[in-house]
């Protein structure tokens, strides 16, 4: 077991409540329980010594004598660990069974099933449960149906099947045991309250139901799937993994399974991403229509549109740009001073200040994700589009104030060009909802800040010096974040503006297909260090090339953007220098970028057919 795996060494696995990461040597080395932003109870990722593990690996003398791979059973979020040895093949099967995921409760479960299917595996088995991230105490107490772990901060019991049995090592469990070719064994890990008494003992063939109840669950999902293009396989994990990264008992959206994942190793910009922002949800709302899963999507809009009738918010705006998934508006930071973070990188921080920030591009994308199908927006009632039209006027007199930008940068306020252009996506979408289902609105006035807009960012936002739109006003500073001008709709993909900024963000923003959000240096953001290229960034700039007619650049960035994903077709936020995965992981954002990339370039090229599709030569 390595003190810290590389980042994009994990699957993911998860209920719709909680999740945890499984390392490619079987190691769960994050699992935070009841929910995805309760403490955790193993994050050993964060701190190797007092971070807590569950570990089923092959126990062999020298890690060179072992071969591991890591898979997904085919279109599921059960995860497969192989372990290839001189004297046999064994392998760890991992999954959450999904007990009734729409209903918040405090039973988690998790399922390693071990078996071996060649020769003869010896397999040694750690579970060292750290409650609440480390800080909490906890006993050991073996009895006739497994081991219990009881802190005052949750329990856990842990159940063994067939031939294993669990030894207690102090307050740990440390076992070895031996499988032979056919053989199976399996424990199941059941988290609780404070207090919760053991659970009733699940007896073999239950554990067996467990597992295809758990197949048949991600098959009928994935079968709901609209898309079939040249992806297929790529774009069904990335659909997945938006699923994996949902609250089923609110319709909320993560935008991570982690938290303090460092965006530069040993550095400080270490952030905690369980938690919904407004941002990034509402824009998955537009892949998954696409995508044929409207039932997630209106759950998203359902909680969004409680956000806004309940107008609670630890700002005093009428939205927040994260929430907690129950719908919280209070996200307290603090740093665990008691960990050391992933390979050194500290502070390691939970709760989210960045929750208090001005930004106003929010309400672009709550407005367009409300109205991606009209019919949902009308389902809403006459009461829910009042409080849409409310925001709306309060946005006529507010979007012109300087904020903090979608970076959440903690440098201070600016007029950023990108916040401006989704407050014009807000009118131009609330508009045109107003007229399709014909609902009472000052169109006059929405139509006043629309075009408002729209002439400021022409006039102010662009550069003539960079022959660019830049990242605030008055400044030369360039940012990904604008490659959304086309894709909303702002400008034409081939306006002659677009195109020009199109290629300054080609020749100083990208590097070998892989783009940076802004340059640190060029525009402080109030934080130490450097970071990698944004992943969500890179496919925006695919689909970006493709609805500019560039689509074999396009395509081939596609494919090599597709080479950094990890053994099983997850990303996390950023890819450093050397092409390792940095921050928090998988990312929501990534794989709904890499949605829309795909569903563009296949729309861009169908309508190539009867032409070549791929020159000897690409031109970049």
């Amino acid at each position: 077991m390595r003190r810290y795996p590389p980042i994009a060494d994990h699957g993911l696995i998860g209920d719709l409540q909680t999740a945890a990461m499984v390392s490619s040597e079987g190691v769960i080395d994050w699992f935070c329980a009841p929910r995805f932003d309760s403490p955790s109870l193993f994050a050993s990722l964060l701190d190797h010594d007092k971070g807590g593990h569950f570990a089923i690996t092959a126990d062999v003398d020298d890690p060179a004598d072992v071969t591991i791979r890591q898979l997904y059973l085919p279109d599921t979020a059960i995860v497969i660990t192989r372990f290839l040895t001189v004297d046999g093949i064994g392998e760890v099967v991992d999954f959450m069974p999904l007990d009734d995921p729409s209903t918040a409760h405090d039973r988690r479960r998790i399922f390693r099933a071990v078996r071996v299917v060649r020769g003869s595996v010896r397999f040694r088995l750690e579970c060292r449960p750290r409650f609440d991230y480390g800080r909490a105490s906890h006993d050991a107490v073996a009895g006739p149906d497994g081991v219990t772990f009881r802190s005052e901060a949750g329990t856990a019991h842990l159940q063994p099947f067939g031939p294993i049995s669990l030894d207690l090592d102090d307050r740990d469990v440390v076992t070895r045991f031996t499988l032979h070719h056919g053989e199976l064994a399996a424990v199941l890990l059941t988290t609780g309250a404070p207090g919760d008494p053991v659970p009733e003992p699940l007896g073999e063939a239950a554990g067996r139901e467990l597992f295809y109840d758990t197949i048949r669950f991600w098959h009928e999902w994935i079968s709901r799937c609209r898309y079939k293009g040249r992806w297929q396989q790529v774009v069904n994990r990335s659909a997945i993994t938006l699923k994996l990264l949902s609250y089923a008992p609110t319709g909320a959206f993560l935008a991570a399974a982690t938290a303090g994942l460092p965006e530069q190793i040993g550095g400080e910009r270490n952030w905690d991403y369980r938690f919904t922002w407004v941002r990034d949800a509402s824009l998955s709302v537009g892949a998954l229509v696409r995508l044929g899963y409207s039932e997630e999507a209106d759950a998203f809009r359902n909680w969004l549109g409680l956000r806004m009738q309940e107008g609670r918010t630890a700002t005093g705006e009428p939205l927040q740009i994260m929430y907690r998934i129950d719908g919280d508006p209070h996200l307290v930071e603090e740093t665990l001073d008691h960990f050391e973070g992933y390979r050194g990188s500290a502070p390691v921080r939970i709760g989210n200040g960045a929750a208090d920030q001005l930004q106003l591009d929010i309400y672009g994308e709550a407005v367009y994700g409300l109205t991606q199908t009209m019919h949902v927006a009308d389902e809403a009632g006459y009461d829910g589009w009042m409080k849409v039209s409310e925001l709306l006027d309060w946005l006529c007199d507010n979007w012109d104030r300087a904020d903090e930008g979608i970076w959440e940068t903690r440098g201070g306020r600016r007029d950023f060009t990108y916040s401006r252009l989704m407050c014009w996506v807000a009118f131009d979408r609330a508009i045109r909802a107003a007229q399709h289902l014909g609902r009472p609105a000052n169109l006059a006035r929405w139509t006043a800040a629309r075009d408002d807009i729209l002439r400021q960012v022409m006039d102010k936002g662009w550069n003539e010096k960079r022959q660019a739109f830049v990242q605030s006003y008055g400044d030369e500073v360039l940012d990904a974040s604008l490659l959304w001008m086309p894709l909303s709709g702002f400008l034409a993909p081939r306006d002659r503006r677009w195109l020009a900024t199109l290629n300054a963000m080609g020749e100083e923003l990208v590097s070998d297909s892989l783009v940076y959000r802004y340059n640190p240096e060029a525009s402080p953001d109030g934080l130490r260090g450097s970071e990698g290229t944004f992943s969500l960034c890179s496919f925006l700039y695919v689909n970006a090339l493709a609805k500019a007619g560039r689509i074999e650049l396009a395509r081939y960035a596609f494919e090599k953007m597709l080479t950094y994903a990890n053994h099983v077709g997850l990303f996390a936020e950023e890819i450093g220098p050397t092409g390792e995965q940095l921050g928090n992981f998988p990312q929501a954002f990534t794989h709904l970028a890499l949605v829309e990339a795909a569903m563009a370039l296949d729309e861009e090229l169908d309508r190539m057919k009867g032409r070549e599709e791929f020159p000897a030569r690409i031109q970049t």
